[in-house]
């Protein structure tokens, strides 16, 4: 099974700290059991970001920063469990070092599972699993 992992935080955030890179670098090396990664990695700053956006019809594209924005999206992975538990113990893990590491930080790690395009139907205009 894939997940997404989004780490969302609080803008203009400031770089992680050292030790906290060499500890999730650490907790992948040391895990026999450790998820395939498929991708990952940080997000630029939405100073340095667009959205493009339809609302009533209309399509607009907004450069950044976004002043409304209370949180954003930071960095993400790609990864593979046997089951949901295994990937919500793994956030867990994962955040247990920035709690650790970054004592200060505020945040949270959601955990998505991505569907095979096989998996979804769009027969009925809403994505199912079917």
């Amino acid at each position: 099974m894939r997940f997404l992992m989004m780490v969302k935080h609080g803008e203009n955030l400031k770089k992680l700290p050292n030790e906290l890179l060499d500890a999730i670098a650490r907790m992948s090396q040391e895990n026999e059991n450790a998820p395939a990664v498929i991708a990952s990695g940080g997000l630029a700053e939405t100073a340095e970001s667009s959205r493009v956006r339809i609302s009533e019809g209309k399509l607009t594209v907004t450069d950044g920063p976004f002043t409304e924005t209370k949180e954003v999206v930071g960095g993400f992975a790609i990864l593979e469990f046997k089951s949901k538990k295994d990937a919500i113990e793994s956030a867990r893990r994962y955040m247990e070092l920035y709690r650790r590491y970054w004592p200060e930080w505020e945040g949270e790690t959601e955990v998505r599972q991505i569907y095979d395009p096989k998996d979804i139907t769009l027969a009925t205009g809403r994505m199912e699993r079917s």
